[in-house]
């Protein structure tokens, strides 16, 4: 039987033919698939532009650079989250304020937010964690206080929220800037590192083009201190294709998730993941709640089935942070969540074989 992963890209006809008509062509930079991709991804999240890059950690260096944040400022983020979240403002020379999240649904607690805003607030980082999209709350917040609102959409391709004015606004257009990734193991990909910028915001558009690109402007004078962060020619024919298949994908995902709810209710060990009013999940992983992490990390594995712990460190405790002021402070949630989660396969590649061996996995966990 072979062994189920966490994560699993899709690769297909069309993709393959996309990559190999641009290796043909041997315009494999700055051609046309870049700008394709980009106005394409823009359309799809409702953003004002899109431009493709490297990942989504030079994203996020980006997107700081194009808010002017650096030394002397601070950027509100989580702890809970991957690394690069938080790293991504000490490489500007900024310095990161950590805050808990909330116990429900993972993302920044808006009160703790406002509550470590100060004059030297510039920014805050967003996380869409794990596919669930941030209060909208946060997004009237920054605005009331002119901070930078940067997205942290790493893990939400494809989710969207409910506003209180009634629309909707899709991950890529809930803040200023919007930072994903397309590693191999998210909601879609293109072939290898890739990661895009988008921009809600006008005055941003031509710089996020510019960053990407030594900071150049389109007649090649340097204007700002930017890098070379263009993602290939192949790589955006590859993301072009995944971005058809996207909302397929996303529902594939929910309808998953909502078979492991149901499971779950049965089994008194375990907790499903909350999902917020108004929000459309996009499911990059899901996550179980249980006092006994470490034992269904193994009953999973003893059932071929790879299952994972994630942030069990808080990004404020680890070694990089160790001169920081806030590197022994305790973060209730924070703590909570990474002692508590266990995060199972719910890719959109999963057969339906594989979804029954999962089930069967949650309802027959159980402590000697």
């Amino acid at each position: 039987m072979d062994r189920i992963p966490t994560g699993r890209p899709s690769w297909d006809e069309a993709m393959r033919n996309a990559a190999l008509a641009v290796l043909d062509s041997k315009r494999w930079v700055k051609g046309s698939q870049g700008k394709a991709f980009g106005l394409a991804f823009a359309d799809h999240c409702g953003a004002l532009s899109a431009t493709p890059c490297q990942n989504g950690s030079s994203a996020l260096w980006a997107a700081l650079r194009i808010a002017n944040i650096g030394p002397g400022d601070e950027v509100i983020v989580p702890s809970y989250t991957f690394i690069s979240t938080a790293t991504c403002i000490l490489l500007v020379g900024a310095t990161p304020v950590f805050v808990d999240v909330e116990p429900d649904y993972f993302c920044l607690d808006v009160g703790a937010v406002q509550k470590a805003i100060t004059p030297s607030t510039k920014g805050v980082i967003g996380v869409h964690l794990f596919g669930q999209p941030y209060d909208p709350e946060l997004v009237t917040l920054c605005t009331s206080h002119g901070l930078t609102l940067i997205e942290d959409a790493a893990q939400a391709h494809g989710a969207s929220q409910q506003f209180q004015n009634g629309s909707k606004r899709v991950a890529g257009s809930m803040g200023d800037i919007g930072c994903f990734s397309f590693f191999p193991s998210k909601n879609m990909a293109v072939g290898g590192e890739g990661g895009m910028l988008t921009t809600t915001r006008q005055a941003y558009t031509a710089k996020i083009s510019g960053i990407t690109n030594h900071g150049r402007s389109p007649d090649l004078e340097a204007m700002e201190l930017g890098s070379n962060l263009r993602m290939s020619e192949v790589s955006a024919a590859i993301g072009l294709e995944q971005l058809k298949n996207l909302d397929s994908w996303v529902e594939r995902r929910h309808k998953t998730a909502t078979l492991y709810t149901e499971a779950i209710e049965d089994n008194p060990l375990l907790q499903p993941p909350r999902v917020r009013p108004g929000a459309e999940h996009a499911w990059h992983q899901y996550c179980v709640h249980t006092n006994h992490p470490e034992a269904l990390v193994e009953h999973f594995d003893h059932l071929g089935i790879d299952a994972r712990r994630y942030y069990t460190t808080p990004i404020h405790h680890q070694a990089v942070f160790a001169t920081h002021p806030q590197h022994s402070a305790e973060l209730e949630n924070t703590n909570k969540l990474g002692a508590t989660l266990v995060a199972i396969p719910v890719m959109h590649e999963l057969t339906e074989v594989e979804i029954q061996r999962i089930l069967e996995a949650l309802t027959t966990f159980k402590i000697a």
